[in-house]
């Protein structure tokens, strides 16, 4: 077995999942803990901090994304009113009973829906996934098990956490989608991936 002399990359070097599209493996970036909104360097593969949250609100789960997955065409063809994607790899919040406190971490997760965000004019959507094998989540297949609070939760923080007060909102989330719709866009997404790495 040969082992890189290097750490790879978490969006280019790391496997999307075992058994895409519902199946995935989730790169954290931020914990529920963290009052500081961290993402990875896209040319270093760092994390680094994005900004301070400006307000009390505090990410209601685990956050990070799909490693080799894009924000391009495809996705933004299933979100209506997106003139195009976010350009960024597809974010996840994982949903986990024991507190997780550590970020930078790679978390098997099945996808059960997603919230449809409008931000500017680009689609960025945010898929809700569990934990494999949690022992409260787990069984968990579609969103619509879960309970509506923490749905509710999730919408509240990702139509809040760019808010500068005084301002207008310019996020909309349209809707909160099941896990059919949740696989297309894992599937859109990670065809956007392919036509990124081709071009």
């Amino acid at each position: 077995m040969k082992f890189s002399e290097y750490r790879p990359h978490p969006w280019h070097g790391l496997d999307a999942g075992r058994e895409l599209p519902l199946w995935v493996n989730a790169y954290i970036e931020i914990t529920p803990f963290d009052l500081i909104k961290y993402e990875v360097d896209k040319a270093s593969g760092y994390l680094k901090v994005d900004r301070p949250q400006r307000t009390s609100s505090q990410p209601p789960s685990l956050y990070g994304f799909i490693p080799r997955t894009y924000c391009g065409a495809k996705v933004a063809a299933l979100c209506p009113g997106a003139e195009r994607g976010d350009g960024d790899p597809l974010d996840i919040c994982v949903l986990s009973e024991r507190p997780i406190q550590r970020a930078e971490i790679i978390v098997p997760a099945r996808v059960v829906g997603g919230l449809q965000l409008l931000d500017r004019g680009e689609a960025d959507d945010k898929l809700v996934a569990v934990l494999e094998a949690d022992f409260v989540w787990g069984e968990v297949r579609d969103v619509r098990e879960l309970p509506p609070i923490l749905v509710e939760r999730l919408q509240h923080y990702f139509t809040t956490y760019k808010l500068v007060p005084g301002t207008r909102a310019q996020i909309a989330v349209q809707q909160a989608y099941g896990a059919d719709h949740a696989a297309r866009v894992v599937a859109a997404a990670v065809e956007d991936y392919k036509a990124l790495a081709r071009s």
